[in-house]
């Protein structure tokens, strides 16, 4: 099968209605097509090391970057916007795409008060491991608990899930040690911090492409 531009289901984000609990958030999963999840995971980057990826440190096939480009562009801001009632238009964005899982990764958090929305896209066929429910993301109750939890995400079939953040959007999962490949996208707020964050994300691109260049 040959796919020159990926058909995301913008439509199904559209219809799907906002869950409450344990924190507003929508998760849909196959938001990417199955037949083209199969052929984009072929061609996902070469990324054997933990952390953050800035995709202009990666190399990206044309489908890769056609998904990218369509995560940032108009059409998904407008229907997140409208979905929880935000205003999006001025919001910078800011996408890093991670491809492995360490051991220290997963710890209950809330993400950065300069991050005004996350967007979560997994990539990951099922595999033995996530059926155990290790690095299942989990929407929490708490602070204090990994098990306390509202709504469990598997990282796989293309499935999105999108929260605008908050003082209690705690999330985290089981300690998963292994491939593990997610896109992050954030909407992110105008002030001082969202822009030394910004910065940060320029720096770390450039660093990273230049030690993958040598």
């Amino acid at each position: 099968m040959t796919v020159a531009a990926l058909n995301l289901d913008f439509a199904a984000l559209a219809a799907k209605p906002v869950e409450q609990a344990p924190f507003p958030h929508v998760a849909v999963e196959h938001f990417i097509l199955q037949d083209e999840l199969a052929v984009l995971q072929t061609s996902l980057p070469q990324i054997t090391s933990g952390g953050s990826f800035p995709p202009e440190a990666l190399a990206l096939t044309p489908l890769m970057q056609n998904l990218i480009t369509q995560l940032e562009g108009p059409k998904l801001r407008e229907i997140i916007a409208r979905k929880f009632a935000l205003n999006l238009d001025d919001a910078p964005t800011m996408l890093t795409i991670r491809g492995r899982t360490r051991e220290k990764d997963g710890r209950i958090h809330c993400d950065s008060t300069a991050k005004r929305v996350t967007i979560l896209l997994y990539l990951n066929p099922p595999s033995a491991a996530f059926g155990r429910q290790e690095g299942c993301l989990r929407l929490l109750n708490g602070p204090d608990d990994v098990e306390n939890f509202a709504v469990e995400v598997p990282p796989v079939n293309g499935t999105l899930l999108v929260f605008p953040n908050g003082p209690t959007t705690w999330h985290g999962h089981r300690q998963y040690v292994g491939p593990r490949y997610t896109i992050q996208l954030n909407y992110m707020e105008t002030g001082a911090k969202a822009r030394s964050e910004l910065r940060r994300h320029k720096l770390s691109a450039l660093a990273k492409k230049l030690t993958f260049a040598t």
